[in-house]
């Protein structure tokens, strides 16, 4: 595959996932009146599991490079944001609600993880 086929699947994933992660943030947020960010938090934890299957699927053979470009590094990639958490992390302590913040750190990182596992393990049953 050429560098430019390469960085075309990037490129066409990531304008798909960052829309995408911007929609489903305003939906999720629409949706109710806590100070917690589900929007990101709903981002992260989709993009884990997508990424999880993915990485199923490339083990068992059944993605392609093309496949793991446009999925993993371009939708995934845009999907998901590290940088959102960490600033609205930051946000809540600064404004008193630390509880939120301590919550939004362990509940991201164990659901995102949770969410690869699971995807790896769909993956396994899917293509094994």
């Amino acid at each position: 595959m050429s560098q430019l086929a390469n960085w075309l699947c990037v490129v066409a994933g990531a304008t798909i996932g960052a829309p995408l992660r911007f929609l489903t943030d305003r939906a999720v947020q629409a949706r109710h009146d806590t100070v917690f960010p589900w929007g990101t938090f709903a981002v992260n934890v989709a993009g884990s599991l997508i990424l999880g299957v993915l990485t199923g699927a490339t083990v068992a053979g059944a993605a392609s490079s093309h496949t793991q470009l446009f999925l993993g590094t371009g939708l995934c990639g845009a999907l998901t944001t590290y940088s959102t958490f960490s600033y609205e992390t930051l946000r809540l302590t600064e404004g008193g609600a630390r509880f939120y913040a301590a919550v939004n750190v362990v509940a991201s990182v164990v659901a995102a993880l949770g969410a690869v596992f699971v995807g790896v393990a769909l993956a396994e049953t899917v293509w094994a």
